[in-house]
């Protein structure tokens, strides 16, 4: 088969080493199938049950475990369906619909041993035309005409646009005041700050005289550190006088 020119690769979507075949009654009208009406402990075949895909169409393929020589096959175009039917009465049987190269079919049961084989086949079914489905979907979007309206984001003829680019406005700063009303004074020129002032400075208290010019400040600061460095003749006579009260001890 060929799909637009291209062949269909048919893919496999579930295997089951082991699944029995069972001639059912005739379908009562309005009833249920039950399998419990089958001969569950006699089969009439047994073998491999292979699901495979070919396009939207699903096959179960009834083949035998040694040879994998078709015994029987049910073409399924959409599940659940006609084609593979449930019973009501447990999970691990299901009715085929079987159909041979002329057309004809026929109605037969299925049974798993395990009731995990039965899930799986079960969901394997599901997913492959849940992907029917999509595709469907897309085709169909893909087909029709979009009807919502465009967004027109496009430049009219004739229109412009302005971009400020590195030109962002400086906002006037106010200068905090004082409690007093008086602005605080600017920093200096040069922006570095006066050193503080050294250790020498602070420890003599310099007395600046009453009159005079900065020269006789300067001869003062001489003056003041001259006395402080060498003592008094005065201070040295008081301290030899606060000895001389005591005579010399004669030795004996």
């Amino acid at each position: 088969m060929a799909n637009d020119g291209q062949p269909e690769y048919e893919s496999v979507l579930c295997v089951k080493p082991e699944v029995n075949v069972y001639r059912i009654p005739p379908r009562a009208s309005n009833r249920a199938i039950r399998a419990a009406d089958w001969k569950l402990d006699a089969p009439d075949w047994t073998g491999r049950m292979r699901l495979t895909a070919r396009g939207k169409v699903a096959y179960v393929k009834l083949e035998d475990k040694l040879s994998g020589e078709l015994f029987a096959q049910a073409p399924v175009d959409e599940f659940p369906g006609i084609a593979v039917e449930t019973v009501s009465d447990s999970s691990r049987y299901f009715v085929l619909r079987i159909q041979d190269d002329n057309g004809r079919s026929a109605f037969i049961g299925i049974g798993f041993g395990d009731r995990g084989d039965a899930f799986d086949f079960n969901v394997a079914l599901q997913d492959h035309f849940k992907w029917v489905k999509q595709e469907m979907e897309f085709t169909k979007q893909a087909q029709a005409p979009d009807s919502t309206p465009k967004l027109d984001l496009g430049f009219k003829e004739g229109q412009t646009i302005t971009l400020n680019i590195g030109q962002s406005k400086k906002k006037d700063r106010s200068r905090p005041q004082s409690s007093g009303g008086f602005g605080l004074l600017p920093p200096p020129p040069g922006g570095k700050l006066a050193p503080p002032p050294s250790s020498r400075s602070t420890n003599h208290a310099i007395q600046p005289s009453a009159g005079g010019s900065d020269s006789g400040s300067l001869l003062d600061l001489d003056s003041s550190n001259s006395n402080s460095l060498a003592p008094s003749s005065s201070d040295t006579t008081a301290s030899s006088d606060l000895w001389g009260d005591f005579d010399p001890v004669s030795s004996k």
